[in-house]
């Protein structure tokens, strides 16, 4: 019985110390070194006009990383959709990723509406680093596929359900879901096309260090 018992710590502690690794953030390009960037954050080009960001870095837990290089493998593979030909194949292209808890409260304080912004009090899963904003662009132009909304955007027109959308936009709305939720396993946020979480993301815990 003793040996069985030691058997299972050791086990139980394998697979936490596996889980743990999982849950460490770090850059993704250090995983997935071609996938595409356009840091919105690091930049003021997003919702606060203010560059929020000291660095064009993107990071997320291992374990959502993993899933979005999956993805992001699937995707380099196809060559036509929906009558348009992509030869080097299509990519994911993240606008953000990990955020720091101190940049969630500026955002709620400037835009306190939680079903965009999520509430600094209990956290967003980007301050977990287990979610993450994407979209689909051409590999060989670098132009991201036309999509319902830019980024950020606080309205019906960017959720999922909405329909009133031309199908090829509709298409590639589709595709990224299909991608994202059938090949990497990722959970959508029906109000904004662009966010997925991995599953069981709110029992990461909150983080706050600023990206060097």
């Amino acid at each position: 019985m003793k040996i069985f018992f030691t058997l299972f710590l050791a086990l139980a502690f394998t697979f936490l110390k596996a889980q743990s690794a999982l849950d460490e953030v770090v850059p993704i390009k250090q995983l997935i070194p071609d996938i595409g960037l356009d840091l919105r954050y690091s930049t003021v080009n997003n919702f606060t006009n203010q560059k929020l960001y000291s660095i064009d870095e993107a990071y997320l837990s291992i374990g959502a990383i993993n899933r979005l290089k999956l993805v992001h493998d699937s995707l380099k593979q196809i060559k036509q959709y929906n009558g348009i030909d992509y030869p080097k194949g299509l990519g994911i292209k993240i606008f953000d990723g990990y955020r720091p808890r101190a940049v969630q409260y500026l955002m709620f304080e400037i835009f306190p509406n939680p079903t965009y912004v999520a509430d600094p009090g209990s956290g967003s899963i980007h301050n977990r680093g287990g979610a993450v904003d994407v979209s689909i662009y051409d590999i060989s132009t670098g132009n991201e596929l036309l999509m319902p909304t830019e980024f950020d955007w606080f309205g019906p027109e960017a959720s999922h359900s909405y329909s009133n959308l031309p199908q090829n936009i509709i298409a590639n709305r589709t595709l990224l879901y299909n991608m994202m939720v059938d090949v990497g396993g990722f959970v959508p946020y029906d109000a904004e096309w662009w966010h997925y979480t991995i599953p069981g993301a709110s029992s990461l815990p909150l983080l706050d260090f600023q990206m060097k």
